[in-house]
């Protein structure tokens, strides 16, 4: 499994405006082949931490190359500053209950 994690910058206003938006650019997200699952946590004041799961480095870049265009039209409008790329690289742990994500 292959990791990427970013944090996006939001402004608060137009993202509480927005949730068709995301919802859009997630299905999208999901319906890439290879991608695992994305986890998203608030951070507050329009921050979110994003991780993206992907089968392997292959999938994830194809996604990247197909979500690019969408990731333009549906959520750069709505940042307030640039999406900060934290790093990718393969999952070395998994620790999570059976109930999570079901």
């Amino acid at each position: 499994m292959y990791a990427i994690l970013r944090v996006n910058t939001y402004d608060p206003e137009k993202l509480a405006a927005a949730a068709d938006r995301l919802e859009e650019f997630d299905q999208l997200h999901a319906a890439q082949p290879g991608a695992e699952g994305s986890i998203g946590v608030d951070l507050g004041e329009g921050r979110r931490f994003v991780l993206n799961l992907w089968d392997g480095v292959e999938s994830s870049r194809a996604g990247q190359r197909v979500l690019v265009p969408h990731l333009q039209r549906l959520l750069v409008p709505l940042m307030s500053q640039p999406s900060q790329f934290l790093g990718a690289g393969p999952v070395i742990t998994w620790q999570m209950a059976p109930s999570v994500g079901g």
